[in-house]
């Protein structure tokens, strides 16, 4: 059967459809009509990816009287089996245990997908799951580069499916105060924002002979979109965030909540016009690519967005020292305004202060993120949603668009990647700041160890860089078939 990827087939037919399209075999699946909005109804719920994140959805959803986990799919079957163990002591009751999460989408009860798979998985599970009639709640980043993030938004308004972002705080009433106070203009005009992930990322190490994958692993479903290729790193799960192929380094990982947080007070709906990194993998040599100490500026015409990933500790490489903060923030987010500013240093708690660092004001509390995902699921529109997918494809761009420019970047001592700063007063203070920190680490930054990325400009309308055909390439990927992500018609 030969068709366009950009026809959806649609009506009531089961299940998924292998097509050829170039030659290259993949697969579409039609959308089924059932809709789970009774409230007296269980909504089951299919977790896919059974690992750290997925041990947080199988609490959330088992912790609730009306959600029921009626699959566990993974590509390692042990991990499955483990949380299916779980989910069985926990209710009584063994949920079905599936390698490849294509199987339970073709089971019309199945009501929900709840994925926390790598990062290069999380478009194309969101996008066949909602063409398969299901709702998603898919882990941050929603996407593993720019182009694929647009399209599980776009299919999500198309096939008018609920999709959530695992970007928690945006369900936290603090944080919703906070802003809300920030952008009512009590502090004055926003200057700048700053997000800030100090986190400990020690070496992952590298191995001499590519790494054996456990026969429990089904590798190549293990691989879907991306490349399949050698690992040299000692470990297969969690240190692929370190490694662009599947993941997209801390920035990605953990600093796409605080990218998240940090545009929310912003008030951005958009992408940034003008990206630019310096950074990189520095103070080892490990199996990772990934930067350990970046510095982004997202150059907004209102106010600039900064973003500083630090996975080095304080000095001389011993974690016993512990890690960075500035001005409060270890892992959170810095409001600067004109007459004080906000410290964002949780997902719950949050602090004003005057020009004079006097407190102000304070907000604290947290909430139910799979709670409002389910009332989101029931009441059938998205503007219910806290973090709708299209705040987590724009959240989650901002950090790609941020990689982008360190791909592109060229190697540079620190004298010659601090020219151009001092245009910025607040941008040449984080990178100040960057090299100091770095060479408390021992690091010899007067050698070509910084990667300087350039200035690469962006249309936010279209999401595509102007006059940049290198950058513009690596706003996607080239899809291992038949792991293609389809394009959502227009």
């Amino acid at each position: 059967m030969s068709v366009s990827r950009r026809h959806f087939l649609q009506g009531s037919l089961l299940g998924s459809l292998a097509i050829t399209t170039g030659g290259k075999t993949e697969y579409v699946f039609a959308q089924e009509e059932k809709q789970s909005s009774s409230p007296n109804e269980k909504i089951s719920v299919g977790l896919v990816g059974a690992g750290g994140r997925g041990g947080d959805h199988l609490n959330g959803y088992t912790s609730r009287s009306d959600t029921e986990i009626t699959y566990v799919c993974d590509t390692d079957e042990g991990r499955a089996n483990g949380a299916a163990d779980t989910i069985e002591k926990k209710t009584g009751k063994r949920p079905n245990v599936v390698t490849d999460f294509r199987k339970a989408l073709e089971d019309k009860s199945l009501d929900c997908i709840s994925t926390a798979t790598p990062n290069h998985w999380h478009s194309l599970v969101s996008i066949w799951s909602m063409q398969a009639g299901k709702d998603v709640y898919v882990e941050k980043p929603v996407s593993h580069n720019v182009w694929e993030g647009r399209q599980a938004a776009g299919w999500a308004r198309k096939l008018n499916k609920i999709c959530q972002c695992g970007t928690q705080s945006r369900s936290s009433p603090s944080l919703k105060e906070a802003v809300q106070f920030v952008q009512s203009g009590q502090l004055g005009k926003i200057l700048y924002a700053i997000g800030t992930c100090y986190k400990p990322r020690p070496s992952i190490g590298k191995l001499d002979k590519p790494l054996k994958i456990p026969e429990s692993v089904n590798y190549d479903l293990w691989c879907g979109p991306a490349a399949m290729v050698d690992l040299y790193r000692p470990k297969l799960h969690y240190d692929w965030h370190w490694d662009f192929n599947t993941g997209n380094g801390d920035m990605g990982n953990q600093g796409i909540h605080q990218m998240d947080i940090a545009r929310w007070f912003l008030g951005e709906n958009e992408l940034s016009p003008r990206i630019r990194s310096i950074g990189g993998r520095l103070g080892y040599d490990d199996a990772g690519n990934t930067p350990n100490t970046q510095v982004v500026i997202h150059d907004y015409a209102k106010a600039p967005l900064i973003f500083e990933t630090r996975g080095l500790p304080k000095s001389k490489m011993s974690y016993k020292d512990g890690m960075d903060s500035y001005r409060g923030s270890g892992v959170g987010v810095i409001v600067q305004c004109e007459n004080g500013y906000i410290v964002c240093p949780s997902y719950t708690n949050v602090t004003a202060y005057d020009k004079d660092g006097k407190e102000i004001k304070a907000w604290k509390g947290g909430g139910d993120h799979y709670a409002n995902f389910i009332a989101g699921v029931r009441s059938r529109n998205h503007k219910d949603l806290n973090a709708d997918i299209l705040e987590g494809h724009l959240s989650s761009a901002l950090c790609h668009t941020g990689a982008i420019s360190h791909l592109l970047g060229q190697k540079k001592t620190a004298t010659e990647a601090a020219v151009g700063t001092e245009a910025n007063p607040q941008w040449a203070d984080s990178y100040d700041r960057m090299v100091k920190h770095l060479e408390a680490n021992n690091v010899d930054v007067s050698q070509a160890v910084l990667t300087l990325g350039p200035w690469i400009e962006m249309d936010p309308k279209t999401e595509t860089f102007k006059d940049n055909a290198a950058a513009n390439e690596l706003l996607t990927r080239k899809y291992r078939h038949p792991y293609v992500v389809p394009e959502c018609p227009a």
